[in-house]
């Protein structure tokens, strides 16, 4: 029986080998039950050293990786609604805006309901359904590829609708936010769909829980310098806000 740190440090090199693994075969790996297995990876994700997903983990290392929407929508809710807030607030009465699929920009769509004029574009059927029966806000979908893992469209068909569009502000997702290397996704398509949402807005707002910074993923999507704003959660703080502010690069904690 391995003590508690080596049981620890075995799952971390098993997962970083493997890139992913389950519940099961760690326990199976490991020879211990599958709840210390779920309290390890919990502890191990706290101290950033692997991601836990839906039944399992994924190395850090693997800038490929891209969590399923449901495995993603209720990990740090409260710092998600926080952000969301602070966006909303932002918005005014007759606005356009784009809002982004992604987890927190649907926040952004639960709080939306008060407003009584204004127009939203949304490539997230997520965001869709939430906003169907509002009828003070006039909803456009981009239509495009739908990629299940974000809930999303992109692609040129996307691209080739928001071309069509130009909007007062645009609510961004990312799933990496680094100093050196920007705003970044796993998908090629995701990142240049967001591009073209930054070139059709005339102020681009980017919403970022901490688990973002310092992570670096497969697709560039631009430099921070190309963002008007960002919203970052309260426990974003020293080194990347000093950052932020030598870039020159307007942020607001909540």
């Amino acid at each position: 029986m391995l003590f508690e740190e080596e049981r620890k440090r075995s799952i971390v090199q098993f997962v970083e080998q493997r890139t992913r693994a389950s519940v099961q075969e760690l326990s199976l790996q490991l020879g211990v039950s599958e709840s210390t297995i779920r309290r390890d990876l919990k502890e191990l994700e706290e101290a950033r050293l692997l991601k836990r997903t839906h039944g399992g983990a994924v190395s850090l290392q693997s800038v490929n990786f891209e969590a399923a929407f449901p495995d993603k929508a209720d990990r740090l809710l409260d710092e998600k609604q926080r952000i969301a807030a602070k966006a909303v607030q932002m918005i005014q009465e007759g606005d356009a805006i784009l809002l982004d699929g992604g987890t927190t920009t649907l926040q952004i769509a639960k709080a939306l309901k008060g407003f009584s004029n204004l127009k939203v574009i949304t490539n997230s059927i997520m965001a869709l359904n939430e906003l169907r029966d509002c009828r003070n806000i006039e909803v456009s979908i981009t239509g495009g590829m739908l990629r299940p893992d974000t809930m999303a469209f992109v692609g040129p068909m996307t691209e080739r609708s928001l071309e069509m569009v130009r909007v007062d502000k645009a609510f961004l997702g990312t799933n990496g936010l680094d100093l050196q290397e920007g705003i970044t996704t796993p998908n090629m398509l995701e990142a240049a769909t967001k591009r073209k949402m930054i070139a059709v807005a005339k102020q681009s707002i980017l919403l970022a829980d901490h688990s973002k910074i310092g992570q670096v993923s497969f697709c560039k999507v631009a430099d921070l310098q190309e963002i008007d704003h960002c919203i970052l959660d309260s426990a974003v703080q020293g080194s990347f806000t000093r950052g932020l502010e030598a870039m020159d690069v307007g942020f607001t904690i909540v």
